[in-house]
């Protein structure tokens, strides 16, 4: 049985996307050309790159048990450990068990206040007119966020723990991502650093751990205590160790992810007045001034629209891969053990047969009976399946929150006009910083563009 077509191998390491320029444009290339699945070798990886809904369910919903985590997650224990994010089978689903709860319907609403809280508190520090990398701000909002709600506490120890991962992602880009672990501990450049910052990771959470042990640190209400104090059907508790892993899983999940979501909707907005203009007037209207609540959530349609909108055009998992446990056929191909399979929502989200206009940001499209009735995997910003993100629904508030708390207080207006680039690491991050001008509501605005009063 053939293979899928595909670029052509360059002599003995095939082809390698994630260390050229621009990957992204490499992927969305290919699958134009080569269509709804195509294949590529990466050195000694087969890759099978699957572009269309259908595709994509069957291993994530139809036959998930065929398939387990990618190199680039299984590689990243050495940071995450066997948190849920990187352990497998039985393990896994006794962690999911665990966790579950902590994530339930009325803890989320109960982190609702602390999101919006955690905004205004940050903005107390914004002076009209000064210029500001919107992402390390947003790193910043989320950061006071995540520790607030896993910790119940902001200590020298979060901010340790920010700055390490920082450095940590920064320097999981390109094919550093599908490096062996053997590698990490090579005199490779900027690896000592990185390999300092894990430990100082590790380090700082089990001192938090061990502080919530002793009881001096955190309550009932804390991610971490709920953890603590959860048991299995076997009535087993987790392990610092495990405790550990979770923690530092849901830092970088709850930090890293939302922090970006944000940093690209406000982007978004500076070039484009009409959506501006519109999440201005609905913030207006819902608020009238007061921070949002949890209880505003069904009325900030528009709102809800800008992050849905953002997630399609800058997903902050850009991509989802599993690996072939036994071969398969799919779509006339048979893929065999050990394959690599990459489902990419970069792909995926601006796809011309599901997103009319695809590269344009129109938030509105999510009120089109269109959007509403997509095939599932057309758009999953979350991942799919019985390993989908379990804080989904936790970000989507978080990020909704906080756009409605700074968006009606100022306006962030763009202050570089070089264009933005993407680039895919463990998560979607801009190359370079996003750099905004801080413009208060209550007068216009200097952009030239629109008046920008709420």
């Amino acid at each position: 049985m053939l293979r899928p077509p595909g670029p052509k191998p360059r002599f003995l390491v095939g082809n390698i996307p994630l260390a050229s320029p621009d990957p992204l444009a490499t992927f969305a290339g290919w699958a134009r050309e080569y269509g709804d699945i195509f294949y590529y070798r990466a050195a000694w990886l087969h890759v099978y790159f699957l572009n269309r809904p259908d595709l994509i369910d069957y291993v994530l919903i139809r036959n998930p048990q065929n398939f387990r985590k990618d190199r680039v997650i299984r590689t990243s224990r050495w940071l995450l450990g066997n948190g849920l994010l990187t352990a497998e089978g039985e393990q896994w689903k006794r962690q999911r068990r665990i966790i579950q709860p902590a994530f339930s319907r009325d803890r989320i609403a109960a982190y609702a206040r602390l999101m919006s809280d955690s905004a205004e508190q940050i903005l107390t520090a914004w002076k009209p007119g000064t210029v500001v990398d919107i992402h390390e701000e947003m790193m910043r909002v989320t950061l006071r966020v995540v520790v607030r709600a896993l910790f119940e506490l902001e200590s020298e120890e979060t901010q340790t723990i920010s700055k390490s991962l920082d450095l940590v992602m920064r320097n999981s880009v390109g094919a550093r991502m599908l490096l062996p672990p053997f590698f990490r501990r090579l005199p490779l450049p900027g690896m000592r650093g990185v390999r300092r910052a894990v430990d100082q990771i590790h380090a700082a959470v089990y001192h938090i751990v061990r502080r919530h042990r002793s009881g001096r640190d955190g309550s009932d209400r804390d991610l971490l205590s709920i953890l603590m104090h959860a048991r299995d059907e076997g009535g087993s508790g987790m392990t610092d160790e495990q405790l550990r892993d979770e923690a530092v899983t849901f830092l970088l999940a709850g930090h890293e992810t939302t922090a970006l979501a944000l940093s690209w909707a406000f982007y978004l907005l500076s070039q484009s007045p009409e959506a501006e203009s519109k999440l201005c007037d609905e913030i207006a209207r819902v608020l009238a001034g007061r921070l949002p609540a949890i209880s505003d959530m069904p009325s900030l349609i528009y709102t809800d629209r800008v992050i849905k909108e953002t997630l399609r055009l800058y997903p902050p998992a850009w991509s989802v891969a599993r690996t072939a446990v036994d071969s398969f056929e799919l779509d006339g191909y048979r893929i065999p053990a050990g394959a690599s399979v990459v489902m990419s929502q970069w792909i995926m989200h601006r796809d011309v047969r599901y997103f009319p206009e695809p590269d344009r940001f129109d938030p509105d499209r999510w009120g089109s009976p269109a959007t509403q009735n997509l095939p599932r995997f057309a758009y999953f910003p979350f991942g799919g399946g019985p390993r989908q993100c379990i804080g989904a629904s936790f970000a989507t508030n978080e990020a909704v929150l906080i756009l409605a708390t700074i968006a009606r207080r100022f306006q962030l207006v763009s202050a570089d006009h070089a264009p933005v680039t993407p680039v895919p690491s463990l998560t979607l991050r801009p190359r370079h910083p996003i750099l905004m001008r801080i413009e208060p509501r209550h007068r216009r605005a200097t952009s030239d563009r629109q008046e920008g009063i709420c």
